[in-house]
Order: structure tokens, then sequence, then C-alpha cells
């Protein structure tokens, strides 16, 4: 499997405005088990921090500090995590994260013998959903995702928690113009299939033996009408309840799962 390289903008910190924050023991745990630098590892004194972690640190070149938990706190209030109460007595500043290529997302594919499976994000604006559905992403084998640079949720340390460190095992790609991209993959050889409750093709049935792209709309407003335009196939998932909408994360999740089960 080739080397995962990422390219983001880093997060900002106090301490060095090289560095990002990560905060919980499943995203410092996958960030030890990836490629990405680990600089420091603050743990809460008399917490009950996992001595693996630990040790893995020590391995990787950490320095390990022991901190009051008010000093945690105050670290995750200042860079505006959400979520910050949840960091389990661990907080870890680590390099920043660096984006794939397409050409990587394509030459991993190849290495596994597999077509390629990449996931579209048009407008998720909720770093929740965003670190949801890469988690789901990368639990299915999904060969990428791809992160518009506006209109989307930037790469921080609630999407690296809501993802339990998925986002580090994964190809992340920054792209630029949306409908762009779509034709590119299209020039790939690769079927866009995007959601939408109002689609034509029940997600069970559709085709999935082929290159795809699955496309995540909005959490509101769903895709944007010239991204829909750009889809061979809109996909929806049949509710039978008096729900008339799922969450987004969870949709793409129900997709990204049948997209797999198809192709066996």
């Amino acid at each position: 499997m080739p080397e995962i390289k990422h390219r983001t903008v880093p997060r900002k910190t106090a301490n060095n405005p090289g560095e990002n924050i990560i905060i919980g023991k499943n995203s410092v745990k996958a960030a030890l088990d990836s490629e990405i630098g680990i600089n420091r590892l603050l743990v809460v004194k008399n917490s009950k921090c996992d001595e693996e972690i630990i040790i893995k640190a020590k391995e990787r070149g950490a320095i390990i500090e022991y901190v009051e938990r008010s000093a945690v706190e105050k670290i995750i209030n200042t860079a505006n995590i959400t979520d910050g109460g949840k960091h389990q007595g661990i907080l870890a500043y680590v390099a920043p994260i660096r984006y794939s290529t397409l050409s990587e997302v394509f030459a991993l594919a190849e290495q596994r013998g597999e077509l390629p499976l990449l996931v579209l994000l048009n407008e998720v604006e909720d770093p929740h959903n965003l670190g949801a559905i890469i988690r789901s992403a990368e639990a299915a084998g999904a060969h990428g995702v791809l992160v518009p640079k506006r209109r989307s949720a930037a790469v921080n340390a609630t999407i690296v928690k809501t993802s339990a460190g998925a986002i580090f095992h994964i190809p992340l790609v920054k792209i630029g113009n949306t409908v762009q991209a779509l034709r590119e993959l299209k020039k790939r050889n690769v079927w866009i299939y995007g959601t939408d409750a109002a689609g034509t093709v029940d997600f069970n049935i559709a085709d999935w033996q082929r290159g795809a792209c699955v496309v995540v709309g909005n959490e509101g407003s769903g895709m944007s009408r010239l991204v829909k335009e750009e889809c061979d196939f809109l996909v929806k998932i049949p509710l039978r309840g008096k729900t008339n909408s799922l969450n987004a994360s969870v949709a793409a999740a129900v997709v990204i799962f049948a997209a797999v089960t198809g192709r066996k």
C-alpha cells in the first residue's frame, strides 16, 4: 500500500504556528499508528491514560508532559475545539495533516487490485458530519475522500476526534472547483452517484460494479444544482417510517457500504 500523503493548511497554535491539536485516546492512537509527526503529548495528571499511548509516543520521539486538567482545557478552549470536554485526559500536538492527489488515490486502488471508490463532500459544513463520513469511508475501505477548499468544514480537532482517527488512514484530496473535479473523475472512468432524497435509483439495486464516487450534499440543502447535473445517477434510501430524512453522515454510511457490498 502506498504511503498516504496529505497536504493542508495547519491549525495555528500558541506553541507553534505549524502544529495541529488533536484530543482523545482514539485520535492520538490513530496518529501514533500513522506516518504523521507527533511533537508533544500532554497527559492530565492522575488520568487513566493507556500506557500503550505513552510508550508509542516515546518511541516516536514525542515530548511527554504531565499537566493539570485545567491546562489542557485552557488550550482546548483557546483553540475553539468543540467536544473539548471529551479529551479523555490527553492532548497532542502533531504535524500538519497533508493532502493527497487524485493520482495517489488511483494508485492506491490499483495496488489493492480494486475498482476506485471515492467519496466527495459537496458543501458539508458540520465538522461532526465530515468526521463521521470520513470514518465510514475509511472503515468501508474507500480509497479517498474529496473535500472542496470552499464551503466545507475545515479539518480540525473536532473532525479528527469524530472520525476516531480514521482521517490519518485514508487519503484526503483538496479540490477547487467541484464540477471540474467530477469531470476529471469521469475521464478516469469513474461514475458519479449523488445521494438525493428525490433520487430515481434505489441504493440497494444501483450497479456498483464500476469505479464510483459517492457525492454527499449539504446537511440542509443537499447537493448544489450544478453538482447534481454532473451526477450519472441519483440514488435514494427508501424511508418507511414517519421520519422523512436522514442525517448526512448516516445516509453517506448507508450508501458507501452498499457500494462495497454491491461489488461482492
